[in-house]
């Protein structure tokens, strides 16, 4: 969001004052702050920040499809994507803090490993004994398509989802944080071939997923967007692919033309500790008073 642009401005503007007037500890965006026909402007960018730095706690953003590999497409501007993910990294992902009014200090994967350091967006941070971990895993096949160049760009990426992802089972498995939230854009589940196609963007990584949050035990939640449907689920399957992983669950939040976003609620000490309400913002609900 938003997708409808201009008219979808209000919406937005409500919604985040919306979330405001909440106060959670912190606000996840996970992909797509337009749609793929939008063109891929700079200045498009710092309106997108500019929004961002409107809610009044910490905003924690992960990269979408549309920002930088769809930015090919002709109505989109006929952009280089890997120059438009440069430009993502350098006016989103450029200090140690996240966006918002009131930033949080936050640990990228290019603080922790040299051999990651162009990954600026893959991010985590620690709540109350909760691990959250951004990762950066976008619609359109993981940007593995179209041209050789494209695909190098996600062997490199991939490469460094998968180690951020170990690095995450093995910091919550050291620390015995009770939890562990990964968030990220793709519906990695939108066919079930996804998981096991050798051109798959995504099999690579859910089966990682699998094989640590089967040995992890303890609870795991999948938060994406990418298919513009509200879905709470449990769809990824143990190694064998035999059985569903009940400490796995799944978020998909609404998009598009819903300009909506769900409250997650985490319980210490439940053995399923997420609670999620949908937020449902209508037309008249509230007035923008942004200027």
């Amino acid at each position: 969001m938003p997708y409808n642009i201009p008219n979808d401005y209000p919406r937005y503007e409500r919604l985040i004052q919306y979330i405001n007037s909440l106060n959670p500890a912190f606000t996840v965006f996970v992909g797509d702050t337009k749609s793929g026909s939008t063109p891929c402007s700079d200045d498009y960018n710092l309106i997108v920040q500019d929004y961002f730095n409107k809610f009044n706690g910490p905003l924690m953003y992960t990269p979408g499809d549309n920002e930088w590999t769809d930015c090919h497409r002709i109505s989109a501007g006929s952009y280089d994507p890997i120059e438009r993910l440069q430009a993502l990294r350098k006016t989103f992902f450029k200090t140690e803090f996240s966006l918002g009014k009131n930033p949080a200090a936050i640990v990228r994967q290019a603080d922790v490993d040299s051999e990651f350091s162009k990954f600026v967006e893959n991010s985590l941070w620690m709540k109350n004994g909760f691990l959250f971990v951004n990762l950066h895993i976008t619609g359109s096949n993981n940007n593995n398509e179209r041209d050789d160049r494209s695909r190098q760009e996600y062997r490199e990426r991939n490469e460094a989802t998968l180690s951020w992802i170990n690095y995450a089972f093995w910091l919550a498995t050291a620390k015995n944080y009770e939890a562990i939230i990964f968030s990220y854009q793709a519906d990695m589940f939108y066919s079930k071939n996804q998981g096991v196609d050798p051109e798959s963007g995504y099999s690579d990584t859910l089966k990682l997923l699998s094989l640590k949050a089967e040995s992890f035990k303890k609870p795991v939640l999948l938060i994406h967007g990418d298919s513009h449907r509200l879905i709470i689920d449990q769809p990824l399957k143990t190694p064998d692919q035999k059985n569903t992983l009940e400490n796995v669950m799944r978020l998909e939040v609404m998009g598009a033309n819903e300009v909506q976003a769900v409250e997650v609620q985490v319980f210490p000490g439940l053995e399923q500790p997420f609670s999620f309400t949908p937020l449902m913002i209508r037309q008249n609900m509230l007035a923008p008073s942004f200027k």
